[in-house]
């Protein structure tokens, strides 16, 4: 675990209720644990309860699931798991993510259907003609009481071939780092889910 976890690394916690999800970086690595600083209060968060870890490594993106052995304000002293493993090499863990919806820019709405979402962005069909240099509005309805709210920039706009209208890959832009934790944490447990059916 030494090699993965090193000194300055970015790390995404998770608790058992995601919304107390916190990003921290790494500070001191040990044997048998290592120091974590996290960037806000660690509510939500308590000694020797388990989360999930995420951070991204030279390897691809690794996940653990681990517990603090004491918690002093933002600092926190994380026992080394006994296991890992490594997500993908992505950065971020795609899904299928199939939702009809309305993206808006200067005031008009677009309807859309999504194909798949990561944390870094999505894709969607549309029979619409979208503008690549837009930056439009978007409800992403993770679950009937979880909508996150951001922006979608058009990065690539291919016509389809077998229907009328286009696809569109493009990247989220999120208004806080809590909203794409989220994103990151709904991705990577639907992930698990589909996996294990």
């Amino acid at each position: 675990m030494r090699e993965l976890v090193v000194e300055n690394q970015d790390i995404l916690m998770i608790p058992q209720n995601y919304k107390f999800a916190n990003t921290g970086k790494v500070k001191e690595v040990r044997a048998g644990d290592f120091t974590l600083e996290l960037d806000y209060e660690p509510d939500g968060i308590l000694e020797n309860t388990y989360c999930e870890f995420y951070t991204q490594t030279s390897h691809g993106k690794l996940h653990f699931d681990s517990y603090a052995k004491k918690i002093e304000g933002k600092t926190l002293i994380i026992a080394s798991p006994a296991k890992h493993k490594f997500l993908q090499r992505r950065q971020y863990t795609r899904i299928k993510f199939i939702a009809d919806m309305e993206i808006k820019l200067d005031g008009n709405s677009y309807k859309v259907s999504t194909l798949d979402i990561s944390a870094g962005g999505m894709k969607l069909k549309t029979g619409e003609n979208l503008n690549i240099e837009g930056r439009y509005e978007v409800a992403l309805p993770l679950s009937d009481n979880t909508v996150i709210n951001c922006y979608f920039e058009p990065i690539r706009i291919e016509k389809r071939s077998e229907e009328a209208g286009y696809t569109v890959s493009g990247q989220f832009v999120y208004n806080s780092n809590k909203d794409k934790m989220v994103v990151v944490q709904y991705c990577a447990k639907r992930s698990v889910e589909i996996k294990n059916k």
